[in-house]
């Protein structure tokens, strides 16, 4: 077995480096899914049938496109057509790509988690006169948060692991190096074992992370139902 683990280890401690490109990618990608996600979802959820269809249309779209494709389109394809875009840097284009794919997931995952919600207390506020923004920011909002943010995880995960594809861009982050450092060195597998274990980490990291604002974010519904029992 032609397998170096002194080169492997060495590599291992070479390679995070990378990481807060990484790292850095993936956040402002979410951010902007969240956001677009967010606006897509007050579109399904509103009454104005244009804007319903256009939400429909632009989840359609993004969801049915690979990504690699929406990436070639926003970085060589849009400078063609709209000069404007002629001087996007390779990050803005990759957190734009990125970022827009998984916002038609998060679209998804946020309506099915409002939908979720209890009627019966929008309509205990309405018969209230409670005005219709404080029931959503008050009711619907922080039990719907509750709601999509294990399926909102999963999302961050995919958008982490999709970041591998950026350096198509010429973006040298985790992946990238990891592929110019394979190339050069012809050990694959000690590299990609490497990389591959990097990821790895920060899932399970962001992981336990989440898993301790859910606990957080759930206790004040805990503790109601303890004291109703």
């Amino acid at each position: 077995m032609n397998f170096s683990w002194e080169y492997f280890f060495e590599l291992f401690l070479k390679l995070p480096a990378y990481i807060p490109v990484t790292i850095f990618i993936a956040i402002f990608s979410m951010i902007l899914a969240i956001l677009v996600g967010a606006l897509m979802t007050w579109f399904q959820l509103s009454g104005h049938k244009f804007l319903k269809y256009f939400a429909n249309a632009y989840i359609s779209l993004f969801r049915g496109m690979p990504t690699l494709v929406q990436l070639f389109l926003i970085f060589y394809g849009l400078p063609q057509l709209f000069p404007v875009f002629q001087g996007m840097t390779a990050i803005t284009a990759a957190i734009g790509g990125l970022g827009l794919k998984q916002s038609a997931y998060l679209a998804e995952i946020f309506r099915a988690a409002v939908n979720s919600v209890d009627k019966g207390q929008v309509e205990a506020g309405q018969a209230l006169n409670i005005p219709g923004w404080k029931i959503f920011l008050h009711v619907i909002l922080p039990q719907a948060t509750l709601n999509a943010l294990p399926a909102t995880g999963n999302t961050f995960v995919s958008l982490l692991k999709e970041t591998s594809l950026v350096f198509t861009l010429g973006i040298t982050e985790l992946f990238a190096h990891a592929k110019m450092v394979a190339g050069t060195s012809l050990r694959y597998f000690e590299t990609y074992l490497a990389v591959g274990l990097l990821y790895w980490i920060m899932i399970i990291i962001y992981t336990w992370l989440q898993s301790i604002f859910e606990k957080d974010l759930a206790a004040p519904y805990r503790r109601s139902v303890d004291e109703s029992n």
